[in-house]
């Protein structure tokens, strides 16, 4: 019998030493920022049937096609590691019948995911991801929410970043669009590569994604989404920039930016680095909305993101924080933007919860103490007009009407 060591696998590391210090610490102080914004940890399991990831990230992706650790068990069952996450939080969310049941989830997770390609600095075939999933939640308040949340976990580790930003449209609106960039692509077919002639026949919209230098040059003058959109489409991404622009949250908009997953609509995000090279996405992600559907449940809006850890962890810097609970309420509409200015500000320090929907008085009382805040802060047409918010804490019964700076 051979004596020789045996390695680990190409593209799949030991995390010991300072990267293991690094690991726990990232996993930690993200999951508190996740917590603070209202989310609860969900693990589903690495090993999922096939059909789930063919079915949500599409046939037509890479990751189906060419990168997933897909094998029969000794049941005779097509399996695979999974190569993402979220479409294991939907297969759950579907499963445990949630979507029956009606109302707000917020979950985060972390742990391996596994694609076969080529190993280089920060792409592994098991690499780790931290991620984000809201089920049930329409607005695209909670868009910008998962953006502040994503961006508020990078400042934290003080991590530079650029945002890119872009909308992918809805049923509505996509098949048009995509009969326009179709007949856009067919006049130069011969000159782009295989994947991208594959890709117009099963999903062009994923040529737009090609990481080819030919490709992308040729794709200059394509069609953009952003001028192919639906009135409610058009009306959600301008409310969102608004949103993010009142929030003091710089963006660029991307139109090419279509992400690497089949199931994304509407809202689509990246936040790039230039601090470690080629591979200068570091996460991203956006809505959902039909796939809860897709995977057999019942009509469902879902947002999220992934973080990809491995790509950050030469980048994280020790930070410290403390936590604690916030309810803030909206007393009219024109109360919402302020509220989530003054979220963002409260979260690097503090758990804050938002709630979007204009309540009176008591009905904010009876929400904010079902979810366990001790401080109620509140923000009316009056308290609007004078630049202030009312709080109270709920242990000691202290009622106040402050400046909202000095809040």
């Amino acid at each position: 019998m051979s004596k020789q060591n045996i390695q680990s696998l190409r593209g799949m590391n030991d995390i010991l030493g300072d990267n293991s210090e690094l690991f726990t610490y990232f996993i930690d102080n993200a999951s508190r920022i996740a917590k603070n914004y209202g989310f609860s940890y969900l693990e589903t399991p690495i090993l999922e049937e096939t059909a789930l990831f063919k079915r949500s990230v599409g046939e037509s992706s890479d990751i189906v096609n060419k990168e997933m650790y897909q094998f029969i068990d000794k049941g005779e069952n097509d399996v695979c590691l999974r190569p993402e996450g979220t479409a294991g939080v939907v297969r759950s969310f579907v499963q445990n019948k949630f979507d029956r049941a009606g109302g707000t989830y917020r979950w985060f997770y972390y742990g391996p995911m596994f694609r076969y390609e080529r190993p280089q600095k920060g792409r592994l075939r098991e690499f780790h991801q931290f991620g984000a999933e809201v089920f049930g939640v329409s607005s695209v308040y909670e868009d910008a929410n998962i953006i502040m949340m994503l961006k508020d976990i990078l400042d934290f580790f003080k991590i530079g970043f650029n945002l890119q930003l872009n909308s992918l449209g809805c049923p509505d609106c996509m098949p048009m669009y995509r009969d326009n960039l179709v007949k856009h692509l067919t006049s130069f077919k011969d000159e782009l590569c295989e994947d991208c002639n594959r890709r117009i026949e099963t999903n062009p919209i994923r040529v737009l994604d090609c990481k080819n230098e030919n490709c992308q040059k040729l794709l200059y003058n394509a069609p953009k989404i952003t001028n192919n959109l639906c009135e409610r489409c058009d009306t959600d991404f301008e409310k969102l920039k608004k949103i993010l622009d009142f929030n003091g949250i710089e963006y660029e908009i991307d139109t090419n930016l279509v992400r690497g997953l089949d199931y994304y609509s509407q809202t689509a995000f990246e936040f790039t680095s230039s601090e470690i090279g080629a591979q200068s996405a570091i996460a991203g992600g956006g809505r959902y909305d039909r796939l809860v559907e897709f995977l057999g449940g019942r009509p469902t809006p879902g947002i999220g993101f992934a973080i990809g850890i491995e790509r950050l962890l030469e980048l994280v810097k020790i930070n410290e924080s403390n936590e604690d609970i916030i309810y803030l309420g909206a007393m009219s509409d024109e109360a919402l933007n302020t509220l989530t200015k003054v979220a963002s500000s409260k979260r690097g320090t503090t758990k804050t919860l938002i709630e979007y929907t204009p309540r009176g008085f008591g009905k904010h009382f009876k929400l904010a103490e079902k979810q366990g805040a001790t401080i109620v802060a509140l923000v009316g047409e009056n308290e609007l007009k004078d630049g202030t918010i009312y709080t109270k804490n709920l242990k000691t019964s202290v009622e106040s009407t402050i400046k909202l700076e000095d809040f």
